[in-house]
């Protein structure tokens, strides 16, 4: 008996996405986007916070894309959201990039970011890196988030993870808070992309971590990033 082709496999269900934004023709514009996408799906739209997290805990998308200016709190939406223990990914969507507005992102448990400048060229991607259980941060809020960060990080408030974590262990913990996805560690390190997420499991093991955006927040608290790499 034959094993059916690659042709006769069932596609993948696409990705269900909650779009969350106080503006109607910005929703529309997203929803376009995304839908032009086989493999994306728009399940729901709210105009704000609260509505926002009765729907995902009614229809737990995989991926709610959320304004962080919108009516009932972007940041507390986050909270909201990230709390109801559900699989849903929080994807922010702004017009901000200033580090002020990075970090807290991250500490509210949303696990990417991406400028309404740059969404037509990054949103896409963003969701499913984000799907996969991935961090995003372009490049540009990246970098600014690591600067602003590190410049406050004082030798004192740094943690001392050299007993805790093998070198291994402690570089593919440095790729990850950089942004880099399991594939691209796996290229920068000469492994396999399961290796690396068997290191990156490790890791958080010892840390007590259950996310890879705790994971880069831990990363940035430790200091284990310098100024010269960003």
């Amino acid at each position: 008996m034959t094993s059916p082709s690659a042709a006769d496999q069932p596609a993948p269900a696409p990705i269900r996405i909650l779009l969350a934004d106080d503006h109607g023709v910005v929703r529309a514009g997203l929803r376009a986007l995304l839908e032009s996408q086989p493999d994306l799906r728009v399940v729901a739209e709210a105009a704000d916070g609260p509505s926002a997290v009765i729907l995902t805990r009614q229809l737990v998308p995989a991926v709610v894309v959320a304004d962080l200016s919108m009516p009932g709190g972007g940041l507390e939406t986050i909270r909201q959201i990230t709390g109801l223990g559900l699989p849903s990914r929080v994807l922010v969507l702004t017009v901000h990039a200033e580090e002020r507005y990075l970090l807290p992102v991250l500490e509210a448990g949303g696990s990417g970011y991406v400028r309404k400048a740059s969404a037509h060229t990054d949103l896409l991607d963003a969701i499913r890196t984000v799907a996969r259980g991935e961090v995003f941060l372009d490049p540009a809020a990246t970098k600014t988030l690591l600067r602003g960060y590190l410049g406050r990080v004082r030798s004192g408030d740094e943690l001392d993870l050299g007993e805790v974590l093998s070198e291994r262990e402690r570089e593919v913990v440095r790729l990850t808070a950089e942004g880099h996805t399991a594939q691209q560690a796996a290229e920068i390190l000469s492994l396999s992309p399961k290796t690396v997420e068997t290191y990156r499991h490790r890791a958080m093991q010892k840390l007590g971590l259950t996310n890879r955006a705790e994971l880069v927040r831990y990363a940035l608290r430790a200091g284990m990033l310098s100024t010269d790499e960003v």
